[in-house]
């Protein structure tokens, strides 16, 4: 075998065989295929296209070339949820409690933010003392104790798309379905779930800026897990405005907290709530869909989701007095972004909102960039709010950098009409 003809088969659209796609990551990996012809294979790829089954053996072979994590130890069903990535998505804080506290394994390993999204591993490590690290014995042994770890993705995890994404990244080939797919589901089917729910954001501050694109990306993960032996679930949720207020590491830490006490916004839960009553009937633990998302308000409201976040923070060194006071995790200097004009919100840009948030340093450009912790954006409304000129529409938690292009940014990003607008939260279910 050839890289060579691989390249030609894929350039004149032909489909791949498992063992030439093992054989092409395998060797890729290895370094035994140089880049030049691993971009050549790409750019193949972007004009021609991969069909499921090739996009399902490339998921395969790329988990293959790493560390798996085998959970199997732990009894009962093991779920996971992953994001596309978005603008003040914290699900994953309030969720992973919120199933462990009735009883659902949560395991659970996340990355960190790149451009204008978030990442779940930043927002923990504005918790003093959280440790983001731990050997896999342990992430075992706490999934099993107390029903819930979340870390780091591991160096070893799928080492063949650390590789390749960075190669698309500079070949103009990130944005190609069956390669997204793929390199999203590597990961997640090294991780050892049994069950998975993928939210798939949809608008301007996510990936996908369409709901057809949204939903063959959809479509194509649902299909890889599931020929994979993983019980799967996509839903697509709308991305045309940020989820909750808050935007920034310590910010979403502090809005998580809020909604585990039981006071969160109703997008928030809404989206929180769907993703968790999929995860509690494949976890085998209800049956009935409604009877789920009630189990699951009623855990946010009495508290037991917020004991279960408590616990979680303890088992992984983090100091749990200091969110008795979670305002400290926010900066101290503040500044006001008030309303232009008067009438209706009709769009809150989240790509402008997050580019904002990542000005003021709460995002990264490129993956070695440090973040702030404390500096971030309150929004104070969302679309369908009626402001007056003057109101205050967000409150920005600053240091000292970016403060006056965070300001236009959010300025330009939220347009204000004279017609009130909804927009549906949950766009589609795909099983």
């Amino acid at each position: 075998m050839h890289m060579i003809d691989l390249i030609a088969k894929k350039r004149d659209g032909f489909e791949l065989t498992e063992e030439e796609i093992k054989y092409l990551i395998q060797h890729y990996t290895k370094g035994q295929i140089p880049d030049y012809q691993m971009s050549a294979f790409l750019m193949a790829t972007y004009f021609n296209n991969m069909n499921d089954q090739e996009a399902t053996y490339l998921a395969l072979a790329m988990r293959d070339s790493g560390d798996t994590i085998d959970l199997s130890s732990i009894a009962g069903v093991k779920v996971d949820k992953h994001s596309t990535g978005g603008v003040g998505d914290k699900v994953t804080l309030i969720l992973g409690p919120l199933l462990a506290s009735l009883g659902v394994k949560f395991a659970k390993m996340s990355g960190r933010g790149l451009g204008h999204t978030g990442g779940t591993i930043d927002k923990l490590e504005s918790i003093p003392g959280y440790k983001v690290e731990l050997p896999v014995e342990r992430f075992i042994k706490q999934v099993q104790d107390i029903g819930i770890a979340i870390v780091g993705q591991s160096g070893d995890v799928a080492p063949a798309d650390k590789k390749l994404y960075a190669l698309r990244d500079v070949t103009a080939t990130v944005d190609v379905i069956p390669l997204i797919a793929s390199s999203i589901m590597s990961k997640k089917l090294a991780s050892g779930a049994d069950a998975i729910v993928l939210d798939v954001k949809v608008g301007h501050g996510a990936f996908m800026k369409t709901e057809e694109e949204a939903i063959k990306l959809a479509e194509l993960m649902v299909s890889i897990g599931r020929l994979a032996g993983k019980k799967m679930t996509a839903i697509l949720t709308g991305m045309d405005e940020p989820l909750g207020h808050k935007i920034g590491n310590g910010l979403e830490v502090y809005e998580a907290i809020e909604t585990l006490q039981g006071h969160g916004p109703e997008d928030l839960v809404y989206v929180t709530v769907e993703i968790g009553a999929h995860l509690l009937i494949d976890a085998g633990l209800e049956t009935d869909f409604d009877r789920a998302k009630a189990r699951l308000h009623e855990a946010l409201k009495n508290g037991k989701a917020y004991s279960k976040f408590l616990e979680l923070v303890q088992a992984q060194g983090g100091d749990v007095q200091a969110l008795k006071e979670p305002k400290n995790l926010l900066a101290k200097k503040t500044i006001d972004v008030k309303a232009t004009k008067e009438g209706y919100i009709v769009d809150i840009n989240a790509l402008s909102i997050g580019k904002a948030a990542m000005r003021l340093g709460a995002g990264r450009e490129k993956k070695e960039d440090s973040v702030l912790l404390d500096v971030g954006i309150d929004l104070h409304k969302k679309i369908g709010s009626y402001v007056k000129l003057g109101d205050v529409i967000a409150t920005l938690y600053v240091q000292e950098q970016g403060i006056e292009e965070a300001t236009k940014l959010i300025l330009e990003g939220v347009s204000i009409g004279s017609e009130k607008i909804e927009l549906p939260l949950i766009r589609k279910t795909i099983k």
